[in-house]
């Protein structure tokens, strides 16, 4: 699969053509750091270990389904992209991959900047410590709540989304007798290569001011005529999963010129551009997606670059590494319970989770990986299908899987890359019961996010 690819192959029947899926791989026990948080291991027994703990004692002592988070790969990701970019240069978290209060302490301490985009994002980052000046406010549609919000606590930039939201953030920030640091999200005009519902930049769809047609530049004349709003700099975004960085030179050149056009008629070169993220992770052995410090140096020289042939000083750069942090640095951890084989096609195995706690791949067609965990085995590999317990034909976790022949009800299996969105994105379909995120860091095990309970369902039933 190549860089531009986006794991979500194309949709196909419920019967795979031939050929479809790639061959089995030489070792079924192998654990391919690529994919895997990096403290996953198998020890002496064949069991998965991650950050020190036997992943039979954490199905053990938290139960099934769970998120089991790896803090120390969570930690070193969010290490390498500040130092990737370096002081020049400011990296949001996306609050919508997954937060929770513990990962806001860990942001904070890790010097990062987070971006939330709604009411319940905010207060979660307010409540666990991330300082206001240190936060953005994303969103096409803000009610007055969140804005008041966002504008009373001071938060260091409200990203502007529409004509409508200009004059509400000004009115509140007017009426709090506050000057509001804004930007303005422009759509470019570039579709990523991605899958359709996650390319954000083209122009037929909900999100930002489009630079055809001079919206976006209008836009920029009436916030600069509005006293209670700081103009800071433009804000772009071309889409989620992204492994080329060529969409990120068309978005960034059309960016600077329109900071340009700002310049020559306003008399004002703007301080910041940010060019969004959603840079791309491994899912599957296929996927290969670029270190932080290689998408920096190609970020950077593409914006230095379009400056300098614009005539205008270099602005300071944001990013938005989104799933590429948390991503990786998490698996869900399941148990085998119905194993159906289907002579001829593929075995079912179903898991005692599902589309509850990963709605993705029925969403996006999205493709994980999956491997036996509490063991390892030498049995010839099966072409698997793993699937959820929810009414629903589409419930698949693992579209296309080779595991163990032997693979028997009651062994624990893990699907890895699911720290971004699975969570955030969970639901009570089926009333299902949300599962926990469990943080593991050298040999230690905490809860961050509790499993529900039937009393956390029944308490919103009023009856």
């Amino acid at each position: 699969m190549s860089r531009s690819a986006h794991p979500a192959g194309p949709r196909h029947a419920d019967v795979m053509p031939e050929g479809h899926y790639t061959a089995p791989a030489a070792d079924l026990n192998a654990l391919d750091p690529r994919i895997w948080a990096r403290t996953v291991t198998r020890n002496a027994d064949g069991a998965a270990v991650v950050g020190g703990l036997d992943v039979r004692h954490l199905a053990e002592e938290f139960g099934t389904p769970a998120y089991i988070l790896d803090e120390a790969d969570f930690r070193a990701r969010c290490r390498a992209w500040k130092e990737a970019f370096g002081t020049g240069a400011d990296v949001f978290y996306a609050g919508k991959a997954f937060l929770s209060r513990a990962v806001v302490r860990w942001l904070q301490e890790e010097g990062m900047n987070l971006d939330v985009c709604s009411a319940g994002e905010l207060a979660v980052a307010l409540s666990g410590g991330m300082p206001a000046d240190r936060i953005a406010l994303h969103g096409n549609n803000k009610s007055t709540e969140e804005i008041e919000r966002a504008v009373g606590e001071g938060v260091g930039r409200i990203v502007l989304d529409s004509f409508e939201e200009i004059v509400r953030v000004a009115h509140i920030a007017r009426k709090l007798g506050r000057r509001q640091p804004v930007q303005i999200r422009v759509t470019v005009g570039v579709e990523a290569h991605t899958h359709e519902f996650i390319a954000t930049a083209h122009e037929d769809q909900k999100f930002g001011l489009a630079l055809s047609g001079g919206v976006a530049a209008e836009a920029v004349r009436r916030v600069l005529k509005l006293d209670s709003l700081e103009l800071i700099g433009i804000h772009s975004h071309i889409g989620s999963q992204i492994f080329d960085t060529s969409g990120f030179e068309v978005a960034a050149h059309r960016v600077v010129d329109l900071l340009k056009e700002i310049r020559d008629e306003h008399g004002i070169e703007l301080p910041e551009i940010d060019l969004g993220g959603g840079l791309g992770i491994a899912y599957t052995a296929d996927d290969d997606p670029r270190e932080p410090r290689e998408i920096a140096k190609s970020l950077r020289e593409i914006v230095s670059r379009e400056c300098a042939a614009a005539r205008l000083t270099e602005p300071r750069l944001s990013v938005e590494p989104g799933r590429a942090i948390v991503g990786p640095t998490a698996f869900t951890l399941y148990e085998a319970g119905t194993i159906k084989r289907l002579d001829g096609l593929r075995t079912y195995v179903s898991v005692d989770g599902g589309m509850s706690d990963n709605i993705r791949t029925a969403l996006y067609d999205a493709e994980y990986s999956v491997a036996l965990v509490s063991r390892t085995s030498d049995a010839e590999p099966m072409l698997a299908r793993v699937v959820g317990k929810h009414c629903e034909s589409g419930d698949i976790v693992v579209k296309d899987a080779f595991l163990p022949a032997d693979l028997a009800p009651g062994d624990l299996l893990a699907v890895p890359a699911t720290g971004a969105y699975c969570r955030s994105m969970a639901s009570n379909y089926n009333h299902a019961l949300r599962p926990p995120v469990v943080a593991v860091r050298d040999g230690e095990a905490k809860v961050i996010v509790r499993r529900e309970t039937e009393d956390d369902l029944l308490r919103l039933d009023v009856g």
